[in-house]
């Protein structure tokens, strides 16, 4: 019998190579090539699928009757249970993924110790010791309930066959990453290690009716790693964002069969574990200072009103190409709107230093930001002040036209709950005199950069 060569197989898009290369040809990746046994021949796969197989019986639409209403567990979080449109379903798999150490396993835990006051939850971890689990639980309050189990495993054919048995209705696995087949060579966290075993746990969570949370990690770009169809095979994907060192912390829906993409919870760390902010705006704003540079923006995140300060540095470069710097904020964007800057006011900002912070480590992809970032650039350019009392919001189009955004009644809305008297904002389409509506960039800047 001929001896079985091995095959280097790319762990990004999947590409098999008879030999290893430093790039991988179809994708472009280097450094990607990890080497593995063949599986079985795959003409004999597709000579048996050929033969084999039964004749489905189709049902039409209506002939399909309503099922009974399935009632989803509650997290004890009001704000996340709203993300997931409605708690987590039965039978269904979520997908939670984000920075190291940015809390997910602290989040995933509290929400085990609150149901498994009422059904069997397991937490199957492949990172962590039953000890280090147990030191968590104990600083959390989570580790008194008899109904919350735990076990050490990294195989997918054991955890799978444990969901199969109906035993518990939550299973949280940390992390998705650590998990092997022991059918399949290749080390954990390859592509095909991860697609087989997710295979296998979402197929045994369908055939128990157990609903199973994964937990995924992130690359350094920020995307979840592994193969993208990971994110096709589960039900809901949930996206872990902020800064790990301090800040708030958001959770929002990026995929979601049951429910809305567009709601978020926000979560701060504290000594007993992640607690939700009753009241962001009020957080964020509350160590504020008036100075040249500072520009409240009224935001959403998903569909809850939200009040953040973007600063702005302006400085002389000390070096030939200026240097532009963005957090949370798209840099990208940043430059588009510096461009506009320049182009259509009088502002020289080709031999500056810009840099622009969101306070509290949020990320704003709102197009609502545009007009409060250009406006704290050149008030920080300029060293005048904006108006304390002052909310700012509106897009900025390339040809230095302020645009119209969505839901400008909830932003004006939350601005005038804490306090603030008028709201800088596109004048096209606000009728509410508590707008004062601008219709381009230049105008804004010279009605109220007065100080």
């Amino acid at each position: 019998m001929a001896k079985a060569r091995t095959q280097f197989i790319c762990q990004n898009c999947n590409a098999s190579y008879p030999k290893w290369t430093g790039k991988c040809d179809n994708c472009g990746e280097w450094n990607t090539l990890v080497e593995q046994l063949p599986v079985a021949s795959g003409n004999s796969a597709v000579a048996r699928g050929a033969s084999s197989g039964r004749v489905l019986v189709p049902q039409t639409m209506q002939a399909i009757g309503a099922e009974k209403s399935i009632h989803r567990l509650g997290t004890g979080i009001a704000d996340l249970d709203i993300v997931l449109g409605g708690g987590i379903l039965p039978g269904g798999v979520v997908l939670l993924a984000g920075q190291p150490g940015i809390g997910k396993s602290t989040l995933l835990l509290q929400i085990t110790a609150h149901i498994a006051q009422t059904q069997p939850v397991l937490y199957a971890s492949g990172e962590e010791s039953a000890g280090q689990v147990k030191l968590r639980a104990e600083r959390l309050g989570a580790h008194t309930s008899e109904q919350l189990s735990f076990v050490a495993s990294t195989s997918a054919d054991d955890i799978a066959a444990t969901i199969r048995s109906g035993a518990y209705k939550l299973v949280i696995i940390d992390s998705i990453q650590t998990l092997s087949l022991d059918e399949i060579t290749s080390a954990p966290g390859s592509v095909s290690q991860i697609t087989n075993s997710s295979n296998v746990i979402i197929r045994a969570a369908k055939e128990a009716g157990a609903a199973v949370v994964l937990v995924g990690h992130v690359t350094k770009e920020g995307s979840i790693a592994g193969p993208k169809v990971l994110e096709h095979l589960v039900d809901v994907v949930l996206q872990f964002e902020g800064d790990r060192y301090g800040g708030f912390k958001v959770v929002r829906a990026i995929k979601n069969r049951y429910g809305s993409t567009a709601e978020a919870a926000i979560f701060e760390m504290a000594e007993e574990g992640l607690r939700v902010v009753e009241n962001p705006s009020a957080a964020l704003l509350a160590e504020r200072q008036n100075a040249d540079g500072s520009v409240v923006m009224a935001t959403l995140e998903g569909t809850r009103p939200l009040l953040v300060e973007i600063q702005a540095l302006v400085n002389p470069t000390s070096f030939g190409y200026p240097k532009r710097t963005a957090s949370g904020f798209d840099l990208n964007r940043l430059n588009v709107l510096i461009a506009v800057l320049e182009r259509r006011t009088k502002l020289n900002l080709s031999d500056k230093d810009i840099y622009i912070n969101v306070v509290g480590g949020l990320r704003l992809a709102d197009p609502a930001a545009d007009l409060a970032v250009c406006m704290a650039i050149a008030s920080a350019s300029a060293g005048r002040r904006l108006d304390e009392n002052v909310v700012v919001f509106g897009e900025v189009g390339l040809g230095g036209e302020v645009r119209s955004v969505l839901s400008s009644d909830r932003r004006v809305a939350e601005a005038k709950k804490l306090g603030f008297t008028q709201a800088i904002a596109p004048k096209y389409g606000n009728k509410n005199t508590f707008i004062k509506g601008v219709g381009d960039l230049r105008q804004a800047l010279i009605d109220y950069l007065q100080k």
